[in-house]
Order: C-alpha cells, then structure tokens, then sequence
C-alpha cells in the first residue's frame, strides 16, 4: 500500500491551516465538523473565514507565514497558491514530524484528505492515492447513492443497546440473526420514515422476547418516474438494490431495472397499450405472497406511485394485512415531460394553477367537470389521453377554450426518443395523427404550451402552421 489508512480524532486538538481562501475554507469547514481546533493563517482571509474568526470558530494569525505557527500542532494543511511556501510548509512540518497535507500536491504531502461518506458515527473514506481524485469522487457519489441517510441513526440506536444485546444474545451466531433482522427490519424503516421513538420501542421489545425477532417481509412503492434512469431518486435506487422481488410495470424503463439488484426476482405486471394486462387483484396477491414469505418487495411504477398509478389501493391493501410499507416518491409525467419540452407548467402572467387529468378511458373523460377545464389562465396535463384527442379537443372547444390555445404533445418523455408536438387546439388531433403520435405520450394544454415552440431544448420538435394563427410556434405574447 502507498498509503496507510486511518481515521483520526481530531476533537479538541489544534490543527494549522494556511491560506485564507475558498479552498482553505472548505478544508477548514471539514475539520470543524471532526471536533479540531483550527488555527488559520494568512494576510487576508475571505468573507466566510472572516465571518468564523468574528463567530470564534475559529483562531486568526494575521500576516506571513511563520515557521513557529506549526509548534503545538497536531498536523498542518497548506492551502496557498505559492508551490514554493507550500513546499516550505511541508519541509517545516516534516521537520518537525507532523502530518502535512498540502491541497492537490500528493508529493509534498504525508497525508492525503480522502473523499468522504458522512454517515456518522458511519465514515466511509475513499483514496486513489492521488493518483485519480476525479476517480475518487465519483465512487464516492456511487457509494454515496447506496447508504440510506438513516444508517448514523441505526447505529447509534445500536450502540446505545449494545451491552443489552450482548447480554441478550451470548451465542454470537444468534447475535449476527438479531443484527441482520435490526439492519434489515422494521427499526431501521421506522428511522428511515422519521419515527425514531417508535424505532427504539421496537428494538427494546424485541429485546424483551424470549424468541428471536423473525424476518418480516416489507414492499416499498417506489415510483420510477418517466423513463429516464437518471431522474430516479436516491432513495429509489437504494430500495431497488435492497430488494428481493421487484413487481414492476411494463412501462418502466429497461434501463431502470438494469440498475437493480442483480438477483432480485423481477415480476412484470400492468400492460402497454391494450396488451397483456395483469390484474389488479393479481398484483395485491403477489404483494402479499412474498411479503408474507419475508421477502423485500418493490412495487415498481412509472412516473409516481400516487399520480394515477393506484398506489392508494395498494397501500389500503397492505395496512389492512398487516404488512409493513414505504413510499418512494417518482417524478411524474407532467413534471418530467414539461421540463423536457421547455414548458413551465406555471407562470405568474398566464397561469396561476395546474389540472393533472387522466383520459384513460371514457369512464374518466365522462366525470370531468368540462367547463371548469376549459377556463383560462391554467395549465391541464392530461395523462393517457393519446387516444381520447379527438373528444378532449370537442368538449374544450365546446365549453369555449379558444381553438387558438397552445398545447404540447410529448411523446416518450425524457428518453432518447421523445418528440414534442407543438400547436394550436384547434388543429391538436389532425397533428397528431399526421406525425404518428403513440402512447406513451402528456397532454400540456394552455397559454404556458406556447414556450414549446421557444424552449423546446430536448428531443424532437414537431409542428405545423396552424389554421387558426400564422405562426408556426405560437409565443406567449400570442397565447395571451
């Protein structure tokens, strides 16, 4: 090894930084957070330095360099732009043994800063040596994205038990079961849904058992949002690599499970366009199958579990047998598929409210309230409606929408193949048919739709002169 680790405890001992920059805060801020006394020094410092001295956070030595600053130190980083006071710093610091740093120059340096994960009192540090520090950040967003922010939490529950739990369990085989169940169990989802009393209720009772706590079987509703894999969420991506069964819709991006856990058994379910369609009943069976044989189920959906995706009637299933469950939230099609296309669902001068609407079959397009649709100054998302446009376009343009209002059709939402058809309302289900427009595809319809032909930045833009406007893409000034 070119490098011996080490974690080393710096609360309450002095550690010398010099330089009075950007760089020399962010070091300083670090070592602040491990408890050291820091000493800056240099001419000048910058505004947040400045603002630490006033706050007593931290001790000032004004002026030059001087060698005597490094006496009583523990170790001493060098943060100035001068390689010759650097190399004079490391040669003063090593002289007198101490652990030197000086910033992105491994040569002159007897410690480097690695990058770290803060999971306190969980540390997980990351070093290529310097060889590679670009390399060494980015494993550690990676392992960053795969650390649940509740850990710290568990482990200090843990080791506040910890003489109880040896007390409790002397066998050391039964010791790790009843580790694992408190990794992987309800403590740790009670910490992670922000109920730390019930947590601790939870541990002492099943400390207070005379038989081991048994594995419970979980599901976690995540949403895996519109398609593309790089707007899942952290906590999406954790439960996906923790998970033993993964139900997921047919809509959900290949892309997205490939992020998975690689042996996790993948059951799809749902449908894609009138194909084959699993039953809803079916679905809350299979939920319930493998939760109740122990396993960690994700239930996998498009966009967000709760935007038309029947998280609710899940949910309701699961509470009322008794199995434990977490919501993922997912970025849903509206949000996704505007922003892709350029189209603020809001603004302050043409539209103070947004509609989320499904027209997925003419059960829901009979229920909706027309008339209120059809007014101004508001933004409607309609969810599967590809092939109900000819009647959204009727009913608005009967309730009095304007045939000149704008819309934006998007088609494959954030993947690679999304096309953005912009237009009037007038023209909405000719355009659609003449550019071949498939399910999955977002309905924008209002004044805020006419920044699709202005801001459009990702995908394909589709459009065609419209009868009832000159322009080709109509502009906000032309929507109001």
């Amino acid at each position: 090894m070119q490098l011996y680790p080490l974690f080393a405890d710096l609360n309450d001992r002095p550690v010398l930084v010099v330089g009075g920059g950007d760089v020399a805060a962010r070091k300083i801020a670090m070592l602040l957070r491990a408890g050291a006394k820091v000493t800056v020094g240099a001419p000048m410092l910058g505004p947040e330095l400045r603002e630490w001295v006033q706050q007593a956070r931290i001790t000032y030595r004004a002026g030059a360099y001087q060698s005597d600053w490094q006496d009583g130190v523990w170790l001493v980083v060098a943060a100035t732009r001068s390689r010759s006071l650097n190399l004079r710093i490391a040669a003063d610091g090593h002289a007198r043994q101490r652990l030197v740093n000086v910033v992105d120059d491994p040569a002159l340096s007897s410690f480097q800063v690695p990058a770290v994960i803060d999971r306190s009192p969980l540390l997980v540090a990351i070093s290529s040596s310097g060889v590679a520090p670009v390399l060494a950040r980015r494993l550690r967003e990676r392992i960053e994205s795969l650390l649940d922010p509740a850990l710290g939490s568990l482990l200090l529950l843990a080791q506040r038990y910890r003489a109880r739990i040896r007390a409790r369990y002397a066998d050391l085989a039964a010791r790790r079961r009843f580790y694992d169940w408190l990794h992987d169990g309800p403590v740790n989802a009670l910490l992670r849904a922000a109920q730390p009393v019930h947590a601790e209720q939870r541990l002492v009772s099943a400390l207070s058992r005379h038989d081991e706590p048994q594995s419970q079987g979980s599901v976690v509703l995540v949403g895996a949002g519109p398609g593309d894999p790089g707007l899942l969420t952290l906590r999406a991506l954790r439960a996906l690599n923790e998970a033993d069964v993964i139900l997921h819709d047919e809509l959900v991006n290949p892309q997205v499970l490939e992020l998975a856990r690689r042996d996790a058994l993948k059951i799809a379910v749902g449908k894609r366009g009138g194909g084959l369609h699993t039953p809803q009943d079916a679905i809350h069976a299979l939920l319930l199958e493998h939760a109740q044989a122990g396993q960690r189920v994700v239930r996998l959906k498009g966009g967000d579990p709760f935007v038309f995706g029947r998280g609710g009637e899940e949910l309701e299933f699961l509470r009322s047998h008794g199995i434990a469950y977490e919501v993922v939230p997912g970025i849903t099609a509206a949000l996704a598929c505007a922003a892709y296309s350029g189209v603020p669902l809001t603004h302050r001068d043409y539209a103070q409210s947004v509609r989320l609407v499904t027209a997925h079959c003419q059960q829901s397009l009979n229920t909706l309230d027309w008339a209120e649709l059809a007014r101004e100054r508001q933004t409607l998302a309609f969810y599967m409606g590809v092939s109900k446009l000819d009647e959204i376009t009727a009913q608005l343009l009967a309730h009095g929408r304007a045939p000149s209002t704008p819309f934006a059709l998007i088609e494959n939402g954030s993947l690679p193949n999304q096309r953005t058809l912009s237009g009037m309302l007038g023209d909405l289900p000719a355009l659609a048919a003449q550019h071949a427009i498939h399910a999955p595809a977002l309905l924008i319809l209002g004044e805020v739709a006419a920044l699709a032909g202005e801001s459009h930045w990702y995908g394909e833009l589709l459009g065609a002169t419209s009868t009832y406007a000159t322009q080709q893409h109509p502009t906000l000034a032309d929507a109001a």
